[in-house]
Parts: C-alpha cells; sequence; structure tokens
C-alpha cells in the first residue's frame, strides 16, 4: 500500500511540473546573445509577447527555447 502511495504522488507532481513549460530566453545586442534566464508560465508568454526592456528603455525582441 506504502509504495503504491508513493508511486501516486510521484505521479502527480510529475504531472504538475509537466504542465509549467519553462523556457531559457535570450534577445540578440549587436551581435551578441545577452541572456535572461530561465521563464515559465504566463511570465515566459508575457516575454516573448512584449519583449524585454533594458535599463535604456529600449525593448529587445527576445527567443526563448526548452533546455
Amino acid at each position: 500500500m506504502k509504495k503504491t502511495a508513493i508511486l501516486l504522488v510521484s505521479i502527480a507532481v510529475f504531472s504538475l511540473n509537466a504542465c509549467n513549460k519553462c523556457h531559457e530566453c535570450h534577445y540578440d545586442n549587436n551581435g551578441a546573445e545577452v541572456e535572461l534566464g530561465e521563464y515559465c508560465g504566463q511570465e515566459l508568454k508575457d516575454l516573448e509577447a512584449n519583449g524585454y526592456p533594458d535599463s535604456t528603455g529600449t525593448v529587445h525582441t527576445v527567443h526563448c527555447h526548452e533546455h
């Protein structure tokens, strides 16, 4: 019984994590890639849709990919 419970909890945790897709993101600046790190869920969608504003206020197009 205990093994079955552990198996079911493991499957549930894995399933919940699989739904939250995370990607490594960067933008290009003067021919160099500027790494932004990993983004997930709505934050990832917003970043790809709206771009990334740097410290000068310039908004860069962001590219994200699964790692």
